[in-house]
């Protein structure tokens, strides 16, 4: 799957969250925007339930909140570079700085997963996550992880 077609350009950001709760609060005000059959509040949820069985800080300052909607047909990606790294409870007790935001339709449990392995691949090429954290704006973060 090319990671455009989950990703939006919008939903891509450079930001200063502060919290693992505002962070998932930008993660779910994003998506909402972009995709009206969905409520901000009902994203938190969904994202803050997947937190609650486990952080999705996968280490070296990067983490994959992920969450199932009932109301969605196709994934929706958000894309958060934060100016600051925030805790997170990542599973090396280090802060994150680079968040990939995976939502799904609650019936597609094998394309979930296979989005979030392949998201994963992609967050560990230390090329590419030496690229994400230098970059300057939105657009050249949503480049960088789209090429």
């Amino acid at each position: 799957m090319e990671l455009s077609t989950i990703l939006r350009p919008e939903c891509t950001t450079c930001a200063t969250p502060g919290s693992k709760k505002k962070v998932l609060e930008l993660i779910s005000d994003l998506a909402a925007v972009q995709y009206p059959t969905l409520s901000s509040q009902e994203i938190f949820e969904s994202l803050l339930a997947r937190e609650k069985m486990g952080s999705t800080g996968i280490g070296n300052g990067i983490a994959i909140p992920h969450g199932r909607l009932t109301n969605i047909d196709q994934p929706v990606a958000v894309l958060i570079k934060c100016a600051e790294p925030i805790a997170f409870d990542a599973i090396d007790n280090q802060p994150v700085d680079i968040l990939f935001a995976l939502l799904v339709p609650a019936d597609q449990c094998e394309q979930h997963l296979s989005t979030l392995a392949a998201m994963a691949e992609k967050l560990n090429d230390k090329v590419i996550m030496k690229q994400l954290r230098k970059t300057q704006d939105e657009a050249e973060l949503y480049q960088v992880i789209t090429q």
